[in-house]
């Protein structure tokens, strides 16, 4: 039986970036037999990224629909490409990333093999050769590994390369809009799906690229988004009806001696310039998001935050 499969890749101001992730798409080899179609979200109010988008549709073999929601934020993007997808399955790819021509089989075979709800999986780094500081922690940043093998897993991962039965989604619009600037709207969704015993899947050949921005490489950017990752705990704690606050102290606990042991280590290794520091003051603020994890702590990195 045919499946029919709709990508959806959100972009934000980042042509060049969307063009190389749709046609990644455009040239997947599909000996699988998929109904493939391409949704692309335009997320800048100006509509920066139409006139890519429709160029690309104007040029594929398969359907492609340009969407623009002018409401700016990383869930209302999502969301609305949902809403236009057509498929019994979702993809998504991010606007920096690119999938190899085998990707979309993969993670299908993976999902029908173990008949997972969602399949993840890796993310390898590709940065620009101007990055020469701290390239290591970098790459590690910027990618996603997982096991060896393909199989079940009992926890998730990030919505960029994803796939999803439509079916197992909790509802229409599940990304929910409170994280459209600060991200953590997918961790939101896997947890509802999760606390529905979803079942999850990692695939591990069905990598992709991700290319940062040059101007990501960089310690301004990797250690915010570090605290931002570390609010995660506290913040879906807080975000129970009625609200975990057991928990809440729990993770703030916990973050206190992150920022303290691996700061204490940090300052050690950055005195000595060992290749780790930056990594060790990466898990310090990781620690420190745990504890100042909510009202003007909050960090935006999507949509109108990103301008």
């Amino acid at each position: 039986m045919t499946q029919s499969i709709s990508v959806i890749i959100p972009t934000f101001r980042r042509p060049d970036g969307l063009r190389r992730a749709a046609d990644s798409i455009l040239a997947q080899a599909n000996p699988c037999g998929l109904q493939l179609e391409l949704v692309i979200v335009d997320n800048d109010p100006e509509g920066s990224g139409l006139a890519a988008a429709h160029a690309i549709a104007k040029e594929a073999a398969i359907p492609v629909q340009v969407v623009h929601m002018r409401e700016a934020g990383v869930a209302n993007a999502r969301n609305a490409g949902l809403a236009a997808s057509t498929g019994e399955l979702i993809a998504f790819l991010d606007d920096d990333e690119e999938a190899p021509a085998t990707w979309l089989c993969e993670l299908v075979g993976t999902l029908n093999f173990y008949d997972a709800d969602a399949v993840f999986g890796p993310v390898r780094t590709r940065l620009p050769e101007s990055v020469t500081a701290h390239r290591a922690y970098y790459d590690e940043f910027f990618a996603r590994s997982g096991p060896e093998e393909s199989g079940h897993i009992d926890h998730y991962y990030g919505c960029g390369n994803s796939l999803v039965r439509k079916s197992a989604l909790p509802c229409e619009q599940p990304f929910s809009a409170e994280r459209n600037t600060t991200g953590g709207e997918d961790d939101l969704l896997f947890a509802q799906m999760q606390a529905r015993h979803a079942v999850f899947a990692w695939s591990a050949e069905a990598w992709v690229w991700e290319d940062p921005l040059s101007s990501r490489a960089s310690l301004s950017y990797t250690l915010k988004r570090a605290f931002a990752y570390g609010q995660g705990p506290s913040a879906a704690c807080a975000s129970h009806n009625p609200m975990n606050l057991p928990g809440i102290l729990f993770w703030m606990i916990v973050g206190a001696g992150q920022a303290l042991v691996y700061g204490l280590a940090a300052a050690v290794l950055w005195a000595i310039g060992a290749p780790r520091r930056a990594r060790m003051l990466d898990k310090a603020v990781r620690g420190l998001g745990k504890i100042f994890w909510g009202g003007p702590f909050k960090l935006g990195f999507y949509g109108s935050a990103a301008s």
